[in-house]
């Protein structure tokens, strides 16, 4: 947060008051106008584009209760600072009720004041772009649980809307904890099929010996322990989707039978010899690359075109980070209800935490992150402490490694977006995960502008 992107209203009637604290607050970067009445102070908020109220709670004619009162019908989101003396502390507690953020005694310490209106603000703006994030993601952003704003996810909405009107096979890639179920739910619920059943299996998860049995089934005595007949995950997929996750864990011995039944779309239970015939769609998903393991003799190429007819690549979180806000906002929605919490955002420092970060886990890891977040959190915003050791000291061990202060760490973040978009600051902004008019911010405070 930038001072010096902020105008204060500063009211009192006492001369050397208001000159003291609008040294104070001007040394800092504010832009500060003041009053010394309610009523003056009144036609300089209609007047001017005012962000924060610091003003007596005494004052001659209209008092500060008052201005407050008004404040809070004609810009309820502007933040009110009350200035009272220790005697009547009552009084500023019980403005706050009513829509106060905070309040200081008399002699006001410089320090406290130049902490509170920070803190002041930067809460009015978490909030404001909470409500930003959220209106972002009911039009715009989102698709079932999947979130993004970046250019891929929004190629990715656009070919999950295309593939769900019809029966192709799907082949999801990505690293893990990137979304790929999450996709292949979003291409089933979204077509005609939608109310058919939607089946998973997981190939990593079932060992090679029962994998057969658990897509095709099996008779009654067909191996030892079968003592009862079993449809298979294709049969309970009837009219529906079968999703198999981690196809690349398919083993040798079955693709060729899997492979036939993608031709014939015909099967053989285990044990038996009637053939079935059922109509369903396939998506598969897959965090290894295919072709190489094609070229290694593991997978084969004709089970690969099979179900390669259509490819959607999951990009991983570090390629997208300008998604980051929106997914902590998602995420945060969720914790908040999950926990009875009301967590309006993160800090500024969190956030240039989270996009100096890499994210190995990706979305599944930012999602850990936020929910740890929120249970431990005391505050309204997510602060340092409230973040896994590892984050919390990536500040420090960048620092350490590189020689670097966060601001040169930042500087560097700065100039990488803007190489990487040919020095577009719309789309670098997008990138950082932060406004155009927060970029310029920084890159004034770094010497660019």
């Amino acid at each position: 947060m930038n001072p010096n992107d902020y105008t204060l209203l500063l009211v009192d009637d006492e001369k050397n008051t208001l000159k003291v604290l609008s040294a104070v607050l001007k040394k800092e970067g504010y832009t500060v106008r003041t009053a010394q009445a309610g009523e003056e102070a009144w036609e300089k908020l209609k007047a001017d584009s005012v962000h924060l109220l610091v003003t007596d709670l005494k004052l001659p004619g209209k008092s500060g209760l008052d201005l407050l009162e008004a404040v809070k019908t004609c810009w309820p989101d502007m933040p009110v600072i009350l200035i009272t003396a220790y005697g009547s502390i009552s009084n500023a507690v019980q403005a706050m009720k009513i829509g106060a953020s905070n309040y200081l005694t008399k002699p006001v310490n410089p320090e406290e004041l130049l902490v509170v209106v920070h803190n002041a603000l930067e809460k009015s703006f978490l909030e404001r772009e909470n409500l930003e994030l959220k209106k972002q993601l009911k039009e715009r952003f989102s698709l079932g649980s999947i979130v993004g704003k970046s250019k891929p996810m929004q190629e990715i909405f656009n070919l999950v809307e295309k593939v769900a009107q019809y029966e192709s096979n799907v082949l999801i890639t990505g690293e893990t904890g990137t979304g790929k179920e999450l996709i292949a739910r979003a291409i089933h619920y979204s077509g005609e099929s939608g109310e058919k059943p939607f089946v998973t299996i997981d190939c990593a998860a079932i060992p090679e010996n029962l994998l057969e049995s658990e897509l095709f089934g099996h008779v009654k005595g067909a191996f030892t322990g079968a003592d009862r007949e079993k449809k298979g995950q294709i049969e309970l997929a009837e009219d529906g989707t079968l999703f198999l996750d981690e196809v690349g864990e398919l083993p040798v011995t079955l693709q060729k039978k899997f492979l036939r039944f993608l031709q014939e779309r015909e099967f053989i239970r285990v044990g038996c010899t009637k053939r079935r015939k059922v109509s369903l769609r396939i998506i598969a998903a897959t965090n290894k690359d295919l072709e190489e393991e094609i070229q290694a003799g593991l997978w084969r190429e004709d089970l690969y075109y099979r179900l390669n007819v259509i490819t959607i690549d999951v990009p991983p979180l570090r390629r997208r980070k300008e998604d980051i806000p929106l997914l902590i906002n998602f995420f945060l929605d969720k914790f908040n209800t999950q926990n009875s919490k009301a967590i309006k955002g993160v800090t500024g420092e969190v956030m240039e935490i989270f996009n100096a970060y890499d994210w190995p886990g990706n979305v599944r890891e930012l999602e850990n992150v936020i929910e740890r977040a929120v249970v431990l959190c005391t505050g309204d915003s997510i602060a340092l402490s409230c973040l896994p050791q590892k984050l919390a000291e990536l500040k420090e061990e960048a620092a350490a490694s590189s020689g670097l202060n966060f601001v040169e760490m930042e500087k560097n973040l700065i100039v990488r977006a803007l190489e990487e978009t040919d020095w577009n600051q719309s789309a670098a902004a997008r990138s950082l995960g932060i406004s155009r008019k927060q970029l310029r911010t920084k890159m004034s405070r770094h010497g660019f502008l």
